[in-house]
């Protein structure tokens, strides 16, 4: 078998961390709009704000600025960035999440664009250091964040692999698009509260997802379906 056939069996779950594992996106949103607004009265924030998750919380503020053409202190991105951050680690682990990644039988990382110290407070309020070990590849250790590739490159550098045997769960166009460019297969989670009919999954296939699903007690069988597709091709 050659190198490349090889390359097509999956080695590793790599999943994104809000809006995947914890259901932290519509917090934070709901934190950035009540910042934004108490700091820009009459702005009307939220139709801007929305398509901008995924990124990080500097550049979707830097972004909504842009749009409404508002500014902010250095202060007032590091003061919402502290509340945004603090509200959303306590948010709930998703339905199904726990007995899922049990079940998966790969290697697991996972890879954010927020702070590692941020995302390993989430693993362990949650239980889920277990499953992820010090596989935990954050945008503070890269040069550039999502949508670039860097962070999923990262991962499966440190993993060893090659990206191409690397299976991703991803909630953003952000996040999907990096997992693209870094030449990885992508599952698009639907599952969270901040997401909100059709579009969002018509958006996720758009960037490069390739399923979709919003039902984290569903990815175990769907990891397996995509192993044996997988495996097909290699023969």
């Amino acid at each position: 078998m050659s190198t490349a056939q090889k390359a097509t069996r999956f080695q590793a779950l790599i999943c994104d961390c809000d809006g995947v594992l914890i259901d932290s996106e519509a917090v934070a949103a709901r934190v950035l709009v009540r910042e934004l607004e108490a700091r820009w009265p009459g702005a009307d924030v939220t139709p801007v704000l929305m398509p901008l998750l995924g990124q990080r919380i500097e550049r979707v503020l830097s972004g909504a600025g842009t749009a409404l053409e508002r500014s902010l202190t250095a202060a007032d991105v590091d003061a919402i960035r502290t509340v945004a951050e603090a509200e959303a680690r306590e948010a709930p682990l998703f339905p199904g999440v726990v007995a899922a990644l049990d079940a998966v039988m790969l290697t697991k990382a996972c890879a954010s664009n927020s702070y590692t110290a941020v995302v390993r407070e989430v693993l362990v309020r949650n239980g889920l250091v277990r499953f992820f070990g010090e596989r935990v590849y954050c945008a503070d250790i890269v040069a550039r964040p999502k949508p670039a590739p860097d962070v999923y490159l990262a991962a499966a550098q440190g993993m060893g692999l090659v990206p191409a045997v690397c299976l991703v769960v991803e909630d953003s166009v952000t996040g999907v698009s990096a997992a693209r460019a870094a030449g990885m297969t992508v599952l698009g989670f639907v599952g969270g509260t901040h997401v909100g009919g059709d579009a969002h999954a018509h958006e996720l296939r758009e960037a490069g997802a390739s399923e979709i699903f919003d039902d984290m007690n569903t990815l175990p069988e769907r990891v397996a379906q995509w192993m044996n597709k997988a495996q097909a091709r290699s023969y």
